[in-house]
């Protein structure tokens, strides 16, 4: 969706972009509706409802009995203008790997402390190992391979208990929490009892704390009482780059 801008009038506004501005998307679900017209002609109403144009089936199957799967087309005609969107960024500015160390060294002067964990029954590990191993991501090595970061990385399925345990134990300065299986909000109903745990315990002034995921965004971890929350696209420097600036300017090292 390349912007639709011109120096002489400063346009910021887009919309969707297949072969021209023309605003085609393509949208599938599946219908709890057996395989016949009345599927396809319910498909068309969706598609309706969400404001497109033109919009024609062009792939419908049966899944199994009384579940048709489509695919449908058409034309999204607003234009959204960029400008006005409430940008869902991290204001912070990312280092590489030595400009975190040489800045850690200088503004903070030990090593932060940061324990990290995939909570709940989540049994995804990949996002924070990616984030802590020494390993990492895309080749960024995870807090591990940094001499500025303290890293205990506890895994998946780790009960919000565990956690706050291991982060009082080792004077967390951050935690960091993963979480990838989101089936009936459930990564909300973890990410919100750990917050409320640290807090019951008199640490959450001092203790920074971060959640990341696929459908975690800064907006939203901010709503459940997080720092700061990480989304697609992140990488251990992101990470690291914020965790560092944000106990530099805190009251002291251990505080927010």
């Amino acid at each position: 969706m390349p912007p639709s801008s011109t120096p002489e009038t400063g346009d910021r506004t887009v919309r969707p972009y297949a072969d021209r501005d023309d605003g085609m998307v393509q949208v599938s679900f599946t219908l709890p509706v057996p395989y016949s017209r009345s599927a396809r002609l319910a498909a068309l109403e969706i598609a309706r409802g969400m404001g497109l144009s033109r919009a024609e089936v062009v792939h419908s199957q049966e899944v199994t009995d009384g579940y048709t799967y489509l695919i449908v087309y058409g034309s999204f005609e607003q234009r959204i203008d960029l400008d006005a969107i409430a940008r869902d960024e991290l204001d912070v500015e990312f280092m590489d790997h030595d400009e975190i160390e040489a800045f850690a060294a200088r503004e903070i002067g030990r090593p932060v402390v940061v324990v990290g964990a995939s909570t709940g029954s989540d049994t995804h590990s990949v996002g924070i190992d990616a984030m802590l191993n020494l390993k990492g991501y895309d080749g960024h090595h995870g807090l591990e391979a940094y001499d500025a970061f303290a890293t205990h990385n506890l895994g998946s399925q780790v009960a919000n208990a565990r956690v706050l345990a291991k982060a009082m134990e080792v004077g967390a300065d951050a935690i960091v929490v993963s979480q990838t299986v989101t089936q009936q909000d459930l990564h909300i109903h973890n990410l919100t009892e750990l917050v409320e745990m640290v807090e019951a315990e008199g640490l959450r002034e001092r203790t920074l704390m971060v959640c990341g995921g696929p459908r975690i965004s800064d907006e939203l971890a901010k709503e459940l009482g997080y720092d700061a929350g990480f989304s697609k696209g992140t990488l251990p420097n992101h990470l690291a780059s914020f965790l560092v600036r944000r106990l530099a300017t805190a009251p002291s090292p251990a505080a927010r």
